[in-house]
């Protein structure tokens, strides 16, 4: 039975996240994918994702892999899933992969990227895919702190409270904060990533920014293991799922 390799890009706003869990409230984007792929070969079909992305974070590069005895041709699945699918979820690309393939599991890294709006006014049309934060933020030392996290750490301190990990060890190849007008990007690649850590990542840096701690704080907040330690967790808006390697 084949296997399909598909890129998808969704605006997140409207979702409870990709998994589709009994106590979701609303849809998620699994779900949706899911009725489609059921309209289009009558199958029922779990898609699987590289990123279970939590309510309200987007994505224009997630990757999803499922088998199908439908006999759709691999370059017509965008077209046919863009049919069915709701104006908010987009299938990109389209490949035939091996029968072991999994989006999850054969993933080598991940890209996520947060947007910051820093501008005393806030800008409409950018408000369901940034955090807008009025006071003016110190991004050099922002940057200076991003550096810190680059390298292979336990980022217990960086995971969401309660979260039923068993290893907290990550390797984060690239840890950047750079600006272009009253954008600032943070922008994170690593081979795997604990729950709310991009998102807690950031509200760190933002307490630095805001100058209420200095970059050197960094290694000691990743030293404690404690999520006490870092800063709040940046709201879901700001993040996006931007490129899963193999």
């Amino acid at each position: 039975m084949p296997c399909l390799k598909i890129t998808l890009a969704y605006d997140g706003s409207n979702y409870a996240g990709w998994q589709v869990q009994p106590e979701a409230h609303g849809p998620t984007v699994q779900g949706e994918v899911a009725a489609a792929l059921k309209r289009l070969t009558g199958e029922e079909i779990t898609p699987v994702a590289a990123g279970r992305t939590d309510a309200g974070v987007h994505a224009r590069g997630q990757v999803i892999s499922f088998s199908t005895r439908a006999r759709i041709p691999v370059e017509r699945w965008p077209l046919a899933l863009n049919s069915v699918l709701p104006a908010d979820i987009a299938a990109l690309e389209a490949v035939e992969v091996a029968p072991d393939f999994h989006a999850r599991y054969c993933a080598k890294r991940k890209w996520y990227r947060y947007t910051i709006y820093n501008n005393r006014v806030p800008d409409v049309f950018c408000r369901r895919y940034s955090w807008h934060l009025r006071q003016p933020l110190d991004v050099i030392a922002m940057a200076r702190a991003a550096a810190y996290l680059q390298g292979c750490h336990d980022f217990r301190s960086f995971c969401a409270a309660g979260s039923p990990v068993r290893h907290f060890e990550r390797q984060v190849q690239q840890a950047s904060v750079s600006q272009n007008g009253p954008f600032i990007y943070f922008d994170v690649i690593a081979d795997g990533f604990l729950y709310h850590m991009v998102r807690i990542m950031v509200g760190t840096l933002v307490e630095i920014g805001r100058r209420r701690l200095v970059p050197e704080a960094i290694p000691a907040i990743l030293a404690a293991r404690s999520r006490e330690k870092a800063g709040p967790t940046a709201p879901a808006r700001g993040l996006c799922l931007e490129r899963v390697e193999y």
